[in-house]
């Protein structure tokens, strides 16, 4: 009987497995040579590439500390230290920039630090500094009535009323991520939260409803979504990959379930133009941020096949970390050659690399 049930456990296992025993040798091989390069080139004072955009060290510091390995205590203490001394007066952890369009990109970089430094700080020794990122990002949430309400753009202080979807998907990832702080929030004051019903409407304002698109995701809502005959085309939209990725992600942070025909209209979408090798829409721009996008969203969706039009069980894991694989270099690192949302920075693509890798061998 015991080795019946023996063998029906390594049955179940072997099913649930995410990747082939190949595959998985060859991404913990990966993960290892890209974590090291990673901690070699970590930056004296614990930072990571442009010191001025702390929300890049934060991605490192998640990336190494999603391994679980002791081996990087030292590199994780120091950009703890690193992020924390980014915390500023208003809450936002973030490095000011006077006069930049943007400034500091305040709400961009604290959602990344934020998230990284409440999985850091297992002791819980910092969170007043994290209850105070908390109140920051809610109060970036754009209050004005229109297009843009709901929604959230690269800085508090910004002289122009501007939200895309981007900064809106980071903001409620963390939120979601760091609700149990609130529960440390000191007696007599508020708890914290965003408004997600003006979330929710914000992000599925930007979802494609009709058409050859429908169920995909735009960017942003100020330019034209289409071309008008007649008309001078300018600046258009159009709903691409790492962005309907990005929605989906958001939409179940909202509280959406994938039985919700919203999402199921966007994982529709997402099996009609599922491609590896380009960012549906961008080509190869942002191609990084588009494997950790996919890998976060259909895990958190729960997916396990993809349903496309060459076949009706695509298994995303081991496609992607066989992609991912053969994208790598010889010290260990990643690079898009393509410098589009900075991934010429073999940093930033690094980490968006090993994030997604990490994920296909759930």
């Amino acid at each position: 009987m015991k080795t019946l049930l023996t063998l029906c456990c390594a049955l179940a296992i072997t099913l649930l497995q995410a990747l082939t025993p190949e595959t998985a040798n060859k991404v913990h091989r990966a993960l290892s040579e890209g974590r090291d390069w990673l901690a070699a080139a970590q930056n004296a004072d614990g930072s990571w590439s442009d010191r001025r955009f702390p929300g890049m060290s934060a991605l490192a510091l998640t990336a190494l500390n999603e391994s679980g390995d002791a081996a990087y205590a030292d590199e994780s203490a120091k950009a703890v230290t690193y992020l924390l001394a980014c915390a500023q007066a208003d809450g936002g952890i973030y490095v000011p920039i006077p006069g930049r369009v943007g400034g500091g990109l305040g709400n961009y970089n604290t959602c990344l630090c934020l998230k990284a430094l409440h999985a850091a700080d297992t002791k819980r020794e910092h969170t007043a500094i994290l209850l105070a990122a908390r109140a920051y990002i809610a109060s970036t949430q754009q209050q004005t009535e229109g297009l843009h309400e709901g929604g959230f753009g690269y800085d508090r202080d910004n002289r122009r009323i501007y939200t895309d979807l981007n900064n809106t998907f980071y903001a409620t990832d963390v939120m979601r991520a760091t609700e149990d702080l609130e529960e440390a929030r000191p007696a007599g004051q508020k708890k914290v939260d965003i408004d997600w019903d003006k979330a929710k409407r914000y992000i599925l304002s930007l979802q494609e409803t009709e058409g050859a698109e429908e169920g995909g995701f735009l960017y942003r809502h100020d330019v034209a979504r289409r071309v008008q005959p007649g008309v001078d085309p300018g600046e258009t939209l159009r709903a691409t990959g790492s962005m309907t990725y990005a929605g989906l992600l958001a939409m179940l942070h909202c509280k959406l379930s994938r039985s919700d025909p919203r999402v199921r209209s966007t994982l529709l979408f997402l099996g009609k133009h599922w491609s590896l090798k380009e960012n549906y829409g961008q080509g190869v721009q942002g191609l990084y941020f588009y494997y950790y996008v996919i890998a976060r969203a259909l895990d958190a969706a729960g997916v396990r096949k993809l349903e496309t039009p060459e076949d009706p069980a695509v298994d995303w894991r081991e496609a992607m970390a066989l992609e991912i694989l053969s994208r790598q270099r010889a010290d260990g690192s990643w690079v898009n050659s393509n410098n589009r949302y900075w991934e010429g920075d073999p940093v930033l693509s690094t980490a968006y690399a090993l994030l997604a890798l990490q994920l296909t061998l759930r």
